[in-house]
């Protein structure tokens, strides 16, 4: 089995498939993109269920997927821990910016922050009731994540997704989502710091009251400000 052409954006082949193996595609390219590392422990079923918007019988399923392909280790009694990429191979057209990993870090949050920009431009006067309604209710499920860097890790990708996929224009949700895997081991740094979290949940909940109003430049601004706080925590990390 592939890990198939776009998986941060949920698009073209993923669609044709079972949201089982949909969802056991998500979780192998979260590892294979280190936003889960090896030793990492993954939230209860029930609150992966909540998170991806999927039954849990569904994440149960994923998940046995995953332990097939040797990428994670199921212990009863215990959460379910990441192994590593194990035995299924990251798919050659995953990224669409080939060798982001060798640009300069203020090139790329430069490049991120104009491409950003320009998507939440567009969401703001595309996004749909139903996607609105799953930020607003990501943001709340947060809320207790402050001391749980990697739940919310995952539920910040939901979020930046949903709301990249609202702006309804492909090709910018595959570039836009290739910005946001940029770096995601400093970022993972920078969430084990005191109130990190907290502060991305306040940006969060900035932008979802900015894109309720349905007035793009409040949206704008609203993005500009969380990636602005992005940008500079995650360059002091890098240069501790």
């Amino acid at each position: 089995m592939d890990l198939i052409a776009r998986i941060p954006g949920d698009n073209g082949p993923v669609a044709r498939r079972s949201i089982k193996d949909q969802l056991s595609d998500k979780l192998a390219y979260m590892i294979h993109s280190g936003l889960l590392r090896s030793g990492d422990e993954l939230p209860s079923e029930r609150q992966l269920a909540a998170t991806l918007g999927v039954a849990r019988e569904t994440v149960r399923a994923a998940v046995a997927v995953l332990q097939a392909q040797q990428m994670v280790e199921v212990c009863q009694g215990a959460r379910t821990r990441v192994v590593g990429p194990g035995l299924l191979p990251l798919h050659e057209s995953l990224s669409t910016l080939h060798n982001l990993g060798e640009r300069s870090f203020d090139e790329v949050a430069e490049a991120r922050a104009a491409v950003e920009v320009q998507v939440v431009w567009l969401a703001a006067q595309r996004i749909g009731l139903d996607d609105m309604g799953r930020l607003a209710a990501l943001v709340t499920e947060q809320e207790a994540m402050l001391d749980d860097p990697v739940r919310f890790q995952i539920s910040d990708r939901e979020f930046h997704f949903t709301l990249y996929r609202a702006c309804g224009n492909g090709l910018l949700v595959d570039v836009v989502s290739d910005f946001y895997d940029y770096a995601l081991e400093v970022r993972r740094r920078v969430l084990c710091q005191p109130g990190a979290i907290a502060q991305s949940v306040a940006d969060h909940r900035g932008l979802v009251r900015a894109l309720h109003s349905r007035r793009p430049a409040s949206a704008v601004a609203a993005m500009q400000v969380h990636l602005e706080q992005i940008r500079r925590s995650t360059f002091e990390e890098m240069t501790r």
